[in-house]
């Protein structure tokens, strides 16, 4: 099994960092015997706010984090970084949760892999 930690940085929108990030955690999830972890902090813990809306066509994060969960990847949101941006728990996207440094930290020591964007 492969243990992947994906570790984002980037805000939702205006790069497309986070977007790929998503897209390449999302394809990595899906594959038996693979292992996925994401760490959002900075301004990526943006990305995991629950009712996003975008204009038609244009790509949804909150679709992508969401797809992300599903396949059985954790989401794990700096709760420091939270509160900088003002962002509350209950505000969160489903199955993302507010994360530590120290669980960040663990995540780091069981990841065979880990990816920054």
């Amino acid at each position: 099994m492969s243990k992947t930690l994906f570790v984002l940085n980037d805000p939702p929108y205006g790069t497309e960092r986070s977007y790929n990030a998503l897209r390449l955690a999302g394809a990595l999830a899906k594959v038996e015997g693979e292992e996925v972890r994401m760490f959002l902090m900075g301004d990526a813990a943006s990305c995991a706010k629950s009712g996003q809306k975008v204009p038609q066509g244009f790509y949804n994060i909150q679709l992508m984090i969401d797809r992300v969960t599903r396949a059985g990847a954790k989401v794990g949101v700096c709760g420091t970084c939270m509160d900088a941006r003002g962002l509350s728990d209950s505000e969160l996207i489903e199955g993302t949760h507010r994360s530590t440094l120290a669980e960040l930290a663990a995540w780091t020591q069981w990841a065979d892999k880990v990816l920054v964007f």
